[in-house]
Order: C-alpha cells, then sequence, then structure tokens
C-alpha cells in the first residue's frame, strides 16, 4: 500500500501524461500512508553476479539498501528501499520478488524491462514502473553500453522474505 502511495505522489509530481500512467498503475491500491520513516545507520552496498543462460557474464549490477523497517499499523509487512546501479551493457538475470509488491523508478540512464507476459519496455530518466507480487521479472537491462543507470526500487514485503530470487 506505501508503495502505491509513492506511485500517487510521484504521479503528482510529474506531467499530465505520467500522472495518468501513474494513477492507472496504482489502481485500487493508491492509498498514501503517513507513517515516520526512520533512516538506518548505514546503507549497505552489495555487488549482485549477474549470469546468462549461455553462460556468459556481463557486468554486475550493485545493490544498494537505504531502509528497510516493518510498516507501523500494518503486522508482517516490511517497506525496503533500495538502489540497483547497473553499469553500461548490465542487466539482472530473471528472477522473482517473492510475494513483494515492487516500484522501480529510473534515477539514471534508460532501462529496458519485461515482465512475464507482457512486451519488452523502454523506461527513461523521471519513469517507473510497477510489479505485482509474484511477477516473473524476465529482463532488466542498461540499454546503454556506454552510460551507466540507476533505479530507485521499493518494496512492500512479507516481513523475512527474501526480496529477490533468481532464476
Amino acid at each position: 500500500m506505501l508503495a502505491a502511495g509513492v506511485v500517487a505522489a510521484t504521479a503528482a509530481c510529474g506531467p499530465a501524461g505520467e500522472r495518468a500512467t501513474a494513477e492507472r498503475a496504482a489502481g485500487e491500491h493508491a492509498v498514501a500512508l503517513r507513517a515516520p520513516v526512520t533512516e538506518t545507520p548505514e546503507a549497505t552496498e552489495t555487488p549482485v553476479t549477474t549470469g546468462t543462460p549461455t553462460g556468459t557474464r556481463p557486468p554486475e549490477e550493485t545493490v544498494k539498501t537505504l531502509l528497510e523497517q516493518p510498516l507501523p499499523g500494518v503486522k508482517g509487512k516490511t517497506f525496503t528501499s533500495k538502489t540497483v546501479a547497473f553499469p553500461p551493457g548490465g542487466r539482472s538475470v530473471p528472477h522473482r520478488h517473492g510475494n513483494a509488491f515492487v516500484y522501480a523508478y529510473v534515477l539514471e540512464g534508460t532501462m529496458r524491462s519485461q515482465l512475464g507476459g507482457e512486451p519488452v519496455r523502454t523506461y527513461r530518466q523521471g519513469e517507473f514502473w510497477v510489479e505485482a507480487p509474484g511477477a516473473h521479472h524476465v529482463l532488466t537491462e542498461n540499454t546503454s553500453q556506454s552510460e551507466p543507470a540507476k533505479l530507485l526500487v521499493v518494496y512492500i514485503s512479507n516481513t523475512g522474505e527474501n526480496l529477490k530470487v533468481d532464476d
């Protein structure tokens, strides 16, 4: 629910076309929560080794946890935000985010993304996508071979659940 609030808040700040897209993406989940936000003492960076079905290794993505805390008043749910940096040509292996609701916002660069059963889409700086719980993320890649890209990813998940499980 909080991620949908982030979607709605982001939409309110963007141009009319982006607002309409965000409102459709937020759908019935657009409920703004006003919970105090606390910062973790230290953000953590984790290089994530990626691979492809052919065995070649594209450049690694780097994941940095910004905030992880239980949602106040929502027993068993956790709010997590991370940045995911993709070097030129970087990509993730196909994966899922368990039962988490995911909001991904492009901070820098241009990303190509595809969820199972949907067409490939390209997202530029300032654009976003959402993933329903259980979605299969079959493609996530930086479209540039010369410039980095970075995402802000927000998860609303079951407390203790793995946030990314590679295929």
